[in-house]
């Protein structure tokens, strides 16, 4: 059996698949990876179904060492500089790795998350149906750690059309996101200086929310409480204290604060690349009613 028997992982290695959805009604959120373009590039680069259990690796300093055959591998996302035995072989490209040889990834130079495909995928034991982890309820594979040894499947018959796959660079200015208002921008005194305000992410963002700093929110009903209502991936909520969260894969099935508006599905992939002290920008998708 082919192996990858993990050395180091950083401040935070996971296997993740896209999720398991459908089970809300139970309390489990989708949670899968959290940005869902560079998982499925990687998969789709060494030929794996997007489903396929990739790790998701959080600002760099994983390897791992090749057990039992060779294997085809793919990193997208962060550009962490992937090596195989200490030599580059790029960012969104296929490549071969003999057995016992060792693949590293070091601090990203820009981005956040990066995308570690095999072919074959991860074979980690399924969880409610996924073999994504979600840090919120720890439910699924728990994060890696030094010393774990990761199964590798069966790959399909297919093979690797691309050697590598066009992308731009992800940035390190401030992100510019396109956000749909409501349903309860009404609940705001000035629901426009979500859009007005220079955002900064807070070092408390995490897979469950993406925190903003900045100027705080003015609410329109300061005593009034809303009932918990159902949550999405996207949605911008805002807490007593004006600041709002981004909420992320692993975000709770529901919440009860107020949503000013939710992020475009386009742009929910590039929260996952942002990094605490970025400027995040919010544009309305269309002028509000």
């Amino acid at each position: 059996m082919t192996t990858l028997e993990v050395l180091a992982t950083g401040p935070l290695a996971l296997i993740e698949d896209l999720g398991r959805p459908g089970l809300a009604h139970l309390g489990v959120t989708r949670s899968g990876a959290a940005d869902r373009h560079s998982h499925t590039l990687a998969n789709r680069l060494v030929a794996n179904p997007p489903d396929v259990a990739t790790i998701e690796i959080t600002f760099g300093g994983f390897s791992a060492r090749v057990r039992g055959g060779d294997v085809v591998i793919a990193v997208t996302g962060a550009d962490a500089d992937p090596a195989v035995d200490g030599l580059a072989f790029g960012t969104n490209s296929i490549h071969h790795v003999r057995d016992g040889q060792v693949i590293s990834l070091s601090t990203p130079r820009s981005g956040l998350r990066s995308y570690l495909a095999v072919r074959g995928g991860v074979d980690a034991e399924p969880v409610l149906g996924s073999r994504s982890h979600d840090v919120m309820s720890a439910i699924g594979p728990p994060p890696l750690r030094s010393g774990d040894v990761l199964p590798i499947g069966e790959h399909a018959a297919d093979f690797p059309e691309l050697d590598q796959a066009p992308v731009a660079p992800i940035g390190t200015d401030g992100l510019d996101l396109v956000v749909v208002p409501g349903p309860r921008d009404d609940w705001f005194a000035d629901p426009d200086a979500l859009v007005r305000t220079d955002w900064v992410a807070s070092d408390r963002s995490d897979r469950v929310g993406t925190r903003l700093t900045g100027h705080p929110l003015t609410p329109r009903f300061p005593d009034r409480q809303l009932p918990s209502e159902g949550a999405v991936r996207g949605a911008i909520q805002v807490p007593p204290n004006g600041l709002p969260v981004i909420l992320g894969p692993d975000h709770p099935v529901t919440g009860g604060y107020p949503v000013i508006g939710v992020v475009a599905d386009r742009d929910v992939d590039r929260m996952a690349q942002v990094r605490p002290g970025q400027h995040v920008r919010l544009h309305w998708s269309r002028p509000r009613r």
